[in-house]
């Protein structure tokens, strides 16, 4: 015992401060010694993209005095919040004259791109160099557990097998989900805003051309239709003004998104009303889960098997009955559901309502093919040139997830961003965080023709430009692309066509209340998804019956 007691003799409080600064110093230089190594790697390998250095958005200097990155991190969250995130991406990449960059944030290397060919490299060509990562997964479990959006390999080849089969044709083509919550919607948007139960009377003649905020509507519709679709039983969220599981999931969305963008610093974000509205959300979707585990085998397969009571979640359950793989999947499925159809009819209406020339170019094609009252086919869909136009420059301009991270298993490359011109190879290390945006690349003049009568602006929403021009491969996709492109695209594609389709056939017209909220610039929230920041106040108008 002798030795040890001198041990903590020694260690007195007077010792104390030296001890804990040695070992800081200690920390540091070890800190130091593997950035000079993975340095020294890096530059081994081949060459690196420019550096990104002080944005210039806040007016600070490269010579304030933040911990090294911190600074980056805290315009991040700040440009985030104030829903400037395209703006900051735009204004990193000018920084550096060129769409590749890196920059070392409380001393990890993080590389940014908008380059076509470096995202077809890490989505397709060199699939297997890129995935979630570990890191992803951690920060996302909570809310989307092992799910086909936070796992790699085996895990989510498995999630993606298992859903696959909920989106073949003959689902997708099944539109009765979605006439279901039509007359809903028509009859809150001439209420002006959602129904105080679903038997409140409502003026269908009185509504017309009455002020409303459509997004707000169309994220109620499509939490409605998303929940009858996945779990048999919608939650209403059209007929009830306050709807928690609705405001649970959005609180949680936004928190997470905070998460994420905090990097090495997320540990910091407060957690409260994550953690209580997880909870709301777990116990509505557990209820659902638990009373289809309690379905013998052939009442599963009757639900899962016919048209007549399909829900996603029986079907799942005819496959695995373990609670927590139901429970990821639903939620995943959930978000997807919901947010990507209802963020690009926000937009479309958005637009539509400042280019009425538009509107009648599409209400037109829409009475020519199913006429005022007939509910539209898959094949009606499919058939309107200029429908498919008016969703292809809405997810041009707006893409669904407008900027998305990949980490490096391994080491590796991108093809380009390196030398003089930037046309050169990088090198990757393993565990490099790859941030892109197919929101700033879909916007990158430079990647377009010049603008022409029959080629406006890039920035200018205008469906005509369909007619005469089609993206090159990888400078257009709005859902992504290779392995892991959007299991549920046409899903989403058909709920659009068929909302605006149902809604242009009873509306002539639609007018903008926004000029008056944005000066006629949409601010782009983008929590997970990009939804517009400010909602859609607009009015529609009821064609004249003869």
């Amino acid at each position: 015992m002798g030795l040890v007691e001198d041990l903590a003799g020694s260690l007195s409080l007077k010792n104390t401060p030296i001890i804990l600064g040695g070992l800081l110093l200690g920390l540091i230089a070890l800190r130091h010694l593997q950035v000079v190594w993975e340095n020294f790697r890096i530059n081994r390998m081949g060459l690196r993209p420019p550096k990104i250095r002080d944005t210039g958005l806040y007016g600070e200097s490269d010579h304030t005095n933040h911990p090294k990155g911190t600074k980056f991190i805290r315009t991040t969250i700040k440009m985030a919040a104030e829903h400037g995130n395209l703006r900051l991406w735009q204004q990193m990449f000018r920084s550096i004259g060129g769409y590749t960059g890196e920059v070392r944030l409380v001393g990890r290397r993080i590389v940014f791109t908008s380059e076509p060919e470096n995202i077809k490299a890490i989505l397709a060509t060199q699939f297997g160099d890129y995935g979630k990562g570990e890191g992803f997964h951690r920060e996302w479990k909570d809310f989307l557990g092992d799910s086909i959006f936070t796992t790699d390999g085996d895990i989510w080849h498995a999630s993606r097998q298992l859903i696959r089969p909920q989106f073949i044709k003959d689902r997708v083509s099944d539109l009765e989900c979605f006439e279901n919550h039509m007359q809903m919607l028509f009859r809150t948007i001439a209420n002006g805003g959602a129904l105080s139960g679903e038997d409140q009377m409502v003026d269908m003649e009185a509504g017309n051309g009455k002020p409303v905020d459509i997004s707000d509507l169309f994220f109620r519709y499509t939490l409605d239709a998303a929940t009858d679709f996945l779990l048999g039983k919608d939650i209403k969220s059209l007929s009830t003004p306050v709807q928690p599981f609705a405001d649970a999931f959005q609180e949680v969305q936004r928190v997470q998104s905070v998460i994420a963008r905090a990097g090495p610093l997320n540990r910091l974000v407060p957690r409260k009303t994550f953690w209580e509205g997880l909870k709301v959300i777990d116990e509505t979707i557990n209820f659902y889960i638990e009373r289809a585990l309690r379905l013998d085998e052939e009442e599963l397969a009757s639900k899962s098997k016919g048209d007549e009571g399909y829900t996603f979640l029986h079907a799942l359950a005819g496959f695995t009955k373990n609670r927590q793989v139901l429970h990821d999947q639903l939620m995943a499925v959930l978000l997807a559901g919901r947010d990507t159809t209802a963020c690009t009819l926000s937009w479309t209406v958005y637009e539509l309502a400042r280019h009425p020339e538009t509107v009648a170019k599409l209400r037109a094609e829409i009475l020519s093919v199913v006429g005022p009252d007939r509910a539209p086919t898959y094949d009606d869909l499919k058939s309107m040139k200029y429908l498919q136009n008016v969703m292809n420059e809405t997810l041009r301009l707006y893409p669904v997830v407008p900027f998305n991270v990949r980490m490096a298993l391994k080491d590796t490359t991108l093809p380009r961003g390196g030398g003089p011109d930037g046309s050169q190879p990088i090198a990757i290390l393993k565990d490099t965080p790859i941030g892109y945006s197919t929101l700033v690349m879909q916007r990158r003049s430079d990647l377009y023709p010049p603008i022409s009568e029959k080629f406006p602006d890039v920035d200018v929403f205008s469906p005509d430009r369909w007619f005469h021009w089609q993206p090159k491969p990888w400078q257009y996709i709005p859902f992504n692309g290779g392995p892991r492109i959007c299991i549920g695209q046409q899903f989403a594609l058909t709920e659009m066509g068929y909302v605006l389709t149902r809604l242009f056939q009873r509306y002539e017209r639609v007018v903008s209340y926004m000029d008056e909220i944005d000066g006629g610039k949409p601010r782009m929230k983008s929590d997970i998804v990009l939804m517009p920041g400010d909602g859609v106040k607009v009015a529609f108008f009821e064609a004249k019956r003869e």
